[in-house]
């Protein structure tokens, strides 16, 4: 099945050429995108798959989907990738396939994932985790109502929106200090006490090399994503990450998440 689905991607590669010279009215047209889905089935990966793999596809972008990580290993593929989506929660990753995701980021392939899908994939992986920017530790009380908080107003994938409410998992991340942070929500201490009203970041950019990494904590399950605001940030953030071979990484002016 997986040697089919590579010759599948050499001729995905070739499709992907006519789209030169075309305007680009969405910066996903014309973008070969690797789509990696699998692992922990409670995130539910293949209804999040049918979100988000078709809106790309109505964009322009040439996805090729995998429920496996052998495609890391696959230089036919790393080398003719524009963007690579990860939704593969827990799970163990090879050394091999650690290191051609790695190096396609490194050299500028845009990453982008949420929830679990890349904020709790590979546990034992910390350099997959430097990479991110984050990786959750916990979500006390499992499934609660919680408010998101919109912290960047000025940035594209936040800009227009405002704070909105969560029944979903409240993701508690241990985050890099280096990642440009949009969105963030606070914890009530119902729950654990000791951490009331900390400030946990829930999305956010940052560079790993020259590739544009950006991470959505939102998610848990498909259902999630009827959230206007979290679908749209969600969209908002690929796009922005699909656009990093082409126009690189961003400079930051203030890197350190905020605090209230």
């Amino acid at each position: 099945m997986y040697q089919i689905k590579k010759i599948a991607v050499v001729a995905l590669i070739l499709l992907a050429s006519a789209f030169q010279g075309f305007a680009q009215d969405s910066p996903l047209k014309g973008k070969r995108v690797l789509y990696i889905y699998g692992g922990w089935d409670g995130h539910e990966p293949v209804q999040c798959r049918d979100i988000f793999v078709p809106w790309m596809e109505s964009e322009g972008a040439i996805v090729q989907t995998f429920d496996n990580l052998d495609p890391y290993t696959d230089t036919t593929i790393m080398n003719h990738v524009d963007l690579i989506i990860q939704q593969w929660t827990m799970g163990t990753i090879t050394r091999q396939q650690e290191r051609g995701l790695l190096n396609a980021v490194r050299r500028g392939v845009g990453l982008a994932g949420w929830h679990g899908g890349i904020g709790d994939a590979f546990r034992q992986n910390v350099e997959f985790q430097y990479m991110v920017g984050g990786q959750w530790v916990a979500h006390p009380g499992g499934v609660i109502d919680y408010h998101v908080d919109i912290t960047d107003q000025n940035d594209p994938v936040t800009a227009g929106l405002t704070g909105f409410d969560m029944h979903s998992e409240q993701y508690y991340v241990h985050v890099d200090p280096n990642v440009k942070v949009m969105a963030t929500t606070t914890y009530t201490g119902e729950q654990n006490f000791w951490i009331e009203g900390a400030v946990i970041p829930i999305v956010w950019k940052k560079q790993y090399g020259q590739g544009r990494v950006f991470y959505n904590a939102l998610g848990h399950v498909a259902a999630d994503f009827e959230v206007p605001q979290a679908l749209e940030m969600m969209k908002r953030g690929i796009r922005w990450a699909s656009e990093s071979l082409e126009k690189g990484p961003e400079k930051w002016l203030s890197p350190v998440y905020p605090n209230k």
